[in-house]
């Protein structure tokens, strides 16, 4: 994957080291796509399923093709181009786009039609549900506009504890444009992690100074739930290796709660376009931040109020 002729990696503006010790590949799952248990012992071992051309790939460039029709609408992509190439217009300056998937058929078949509802059913063993809200990312060039690292536990963990990130690209992804990556036996590291995991980012102190303001809603959350500003030195703390891909539409990554990731930046001119979502058995409760037509999310009516 990475060469003498490839781009030096960055992520939050920090040089990656690329070195063997530092970074690899993740390993692909689809070789035992079809075998349940193995796929069970595996994200047990690994804490991610990297499956490779598990989805359809046609219908992730239907996909893609209303999502940046949706962009070029807005603007947010360079004029007299063709929205397939999601060339970059620099006014636009962001990387989340929750507003994407609302009445976005195509996508929203992808990621909650027969396939992808079939395979979770199997691997948790019973009738799965997802989430009723969907990430969206439309990720613009530039350290500013990538994930720190982080789990999702701390922003998703007042249900169910046997949930699952799907993160899919609508984007071939190379290096150069940077996608998601996984820190190598994080999910196997409960000791370092055991206070973070624990900590939900909407809970605050309520005699704290900024009380008032996230009551009021001007605050939106006392602990961001990011584990560091730096993916470099978090590594380096925790250990192991940093693990990508280069991505193509139709590749699916499935991971923990518990499962250390962020993002590499994005060195193109193109806006890298992505959706996280997630996925349980029906049978067992839910984080209600994220469920009905208007859920809380991290709004006022998310907060818990502790005496700290």
């Amino acid at each position: 994957m990475i060469t003498a002729t490839s781009p030096q990696l960055s992520a939050k503006g920090f040089p990656v080291d690329t070195s063997e010790e530092a970074f690899g590949e993740l390993r692909s799952s689809i070789d035992i796509s079809g075998d349940i248990e193995m796929l069970r012992e595996r994200i047990q071992e690994d804490g991610y399923l990297y499956l490779p051309g598990f989805l359809d790939r046609e219908e992730v460039i239907a996909a893609r093709r209303e999502i940046t029709r949706r962009l070029a609408e807005a603007g947010l992509l360079v004029p007299g181009t063709d929205p397939m190439d999601a060339v970059w217009n620099p006014t636009y300056q962001n990387s989340f786009r929750p507003d994407i998937p609302r009445n976005n058929t195509p996508l929203l078949h992808v990621l909650y039609g027969e396939r992808m509802m079939a395979f979770f059913g199997n691997f948790l063993g019973g009738p799965a549900r997802h989430f009723d809200y969907t990430w969206f990312r439309a990720v613009a060039p530039g350290p500013q506009h990538t994930t720190p690292p982080h789990c999702d536990i701390v922003y998703m963990g007042r249900g169910t504890k046997r949930l699952y990130t799907a993160w899919v690209p609508y984007t071939d992804v190379t290096l150069e444009i940077g996608g998601l990556m996984v820190l190598e036996g994080s999910n196997q590291n409960p000791g370092k992690l055991k206070r973070y995991l624990e900590r939900d980012v909407d809970e605050y102190c309520v005699n704290g100074r900024h009380a008032a303001e996230i009551e009021s809603g001007k605050r939106t959350w006392q602990w961001n739930g990011w584990l560091s500003n730096s993916p470099v030195s978090l590594r380096e703390k925790l250990g192991g290796r940093w693990l990508t891909a280069e991505y193509r539409m139709g590749d699916l990554l499935v991971f923990t709660m518990s499962t250390v990731h962020a993002a590499l930046d994005n060195h193109s001119n193109q806006i890298r376009l992505s959706s996280d979502s997630r996925y349980q058995l029906a049978s067992e409760p839910a984080d209600d931040r994220w469920i009905g037509d208007n859920p809380p999310l991290h709004g006022p009516r998310a907060k818990r109020g502790l005496i700290c």
